[in-house]
């Protein structure tokens, strides 16, 4: 499924134009590049590179899924204590490829490996040589189709030959949609925040549209930040906001071979020295992050693939985190509740139904249901107020929110998914064509 950069600029789907995104400008330490490596039938940026020309800290978390790509492999087996590249190819998820994939990885980060010295030579009054294992990759696309190495490692000269040092919003736009699939709309985030005096910069992109319900993260998620975080503090950051943020979107219940979530700090910030997580100077970092998660991993679920509602389900006052947690995503997850979103059905009766089916303990005399601020279900009964109409126009509204309340303790959880639409079903009929 091919992409062009016009398409892009003015979605006539989602009349979203390129002035309507955030203002990603200059980050020191990071530089980004990109090609077509021909991957697609047609012509569209598919192979984008990030560049750390002083090496940079970083932290991952990946899928859980049992089939993995031989990318995660690649990334889980190499160790380094900085990374000075990420590539990211489209098209080919280099999932359930083997022997052919892995090593393909090993040649290309061979090859970019040797042209990232070249330009250390070049560029650097003290270059370093770049080690392959220094590299890390992203894949997203198709599973099990032979990977493209010629075409990808081809590239290799051109893309390092691209870079450029100072980066400005068109850029970072070009590589957000060099990373997508059928995504219909780049996904960008940026906070600025403060460590002690010194002002840091976190820049996000994401991919992501079919295929989510991560259970770690998103398809695909890049973090960048100007901060000096060692690679520990890092993963305990992501860890912890990912509960709130990636791990709380489901567009279909699938979970990817390829998801991964990684922030890589450069270090280039002047600020004093982090060495715990409880730092308090970290408090604002810890919120600002939080905030690019949150914003990504939303822009992930309202471009689900056909969708045509965002939904919030907040499901509160349950006795622990995770039944509330369960309660949302049996509803989130509900092909009957999604398709009634998509028909404007206000058919409460698919969030009993997905409640029930959650397994857990409900006390029905303190149930209640809204939609907004809508009152449905109180205390175990129809409200008595209920009014049918007023609710099928609520139902029109492309933001919209259940929240199901059990009166059961103090925890609470928010899911965010989508409905599913004809167009779901035609895009992922036709995915490979």
């Amino acid at each position: 499924m091919g992409i062009n950069l016009s398409n892009f600029l003015t979605s006539k789907e989602k009349n979203k134009r390129m002035n309507e995104f955030q203002d990603l400008d200059h980050l020191d330490g990071v530089s980004v590049s990109t090609v077509c490596a021909n991957l697609y039938k047609n012509s569209r940026d598919d192979l984008v590179m990030f560049y750390f020309r002083e090496g940079a800290n970083f932290a991952s978390i990946y899928t859980q899924s049992k089939i993995v790509s031989e990318n995660i492999k690649w990334n889980l087996r190499n160790k380094p204590k900085k990374v000075f590249s990420l590539l990211v190819n489209t098209r080919n998820a280099n999932c359930f490829t083997g022997k052919q994939g892995y090593r393909s990885l090993e040649k290309i980060s061979e090859t970019l490996a040797l042209k990232l010295s070249e330009l250390q030579k070049k560029d650097e009054d003290e270059p370093k040589k770049i080690k392959p294992r220094e590299v890390m990759f992203g894949c997203t696309g198709t599973i099990g189709e032979i990977f493209p190495e010629e075409n990808i490692k081809n590239k290799i000269p051109e893309l390092v030959e691209k870079i450029k040092y100072t980066q400005n919003k068109y850029i970072w736009m070009k590589a957000a949609l060099g990373i997508m699939t059928t995504d219909t709309q780049p996904k960008l985030a940026m906070e600025e925040c403060e460590i002690g005096n010194t002002k840091i910069k976190i820049y996000g992109l994401a991919k992501g549209s079919g295929m989510i319900q991560p259970n770690m993260a998103t398809t695909l998620g890049y973090i960048f930040t100007d901060a000096n975080i060692p690679n520990d503090i890092l993963k305990k950051l992501i860890k912890k906001n990912v509960s709130t943020t990636f791990n709380a979107i489901s567009c279909d219940s699938d979970t990817s071979t390829n998801d991964m979530l990684t922030i890589f700090s450069t270090g280039c910030a002047k600020h004093s020295k982090i060495s715990s997580i409880n730092d308090e100077k970290l408090k604002n970092f810890d919120n600002a992050l939080n905030n690019v998660l949150l914003n990504l991993a939303k822009r992930v679920v309202a471009d689900g693939e056909g969708a045509s509602k965002f939904i919030t389900i907040y499901v509160k006052n349950c006795k622990t985190e995770n039944d509330a947690k369960k309660i949302a995503f049996s509803i989130a997850n509900s092909p009957l509740v999604k398709t009634a979103f998509a028909g404007e059905d206000p058919n409460w009766g698919r969030i009993i139904m997905a409640i029930g089916k959650a397994g857990l303990f409900i006390n029905l005399e303190k149930l209640s249901i809204k939609f907004g601020n809508i009152s449905i279900v109180q205390n175990g009964k129809i409200n008595q107020n209920y009014n049918e109409s007023e609710t099928s126009e609520y139902m029109k509204n492309t933001n919209i929110e259940v929240c199901v309340d059990l009166s059961l303790g103090s925890k609470n959880f928010k899911a965010y998914t989508m409905d599913f639409t004809k167009k779901y079903v035609e895009i992922n009929s036709d995915y490979r064509s």
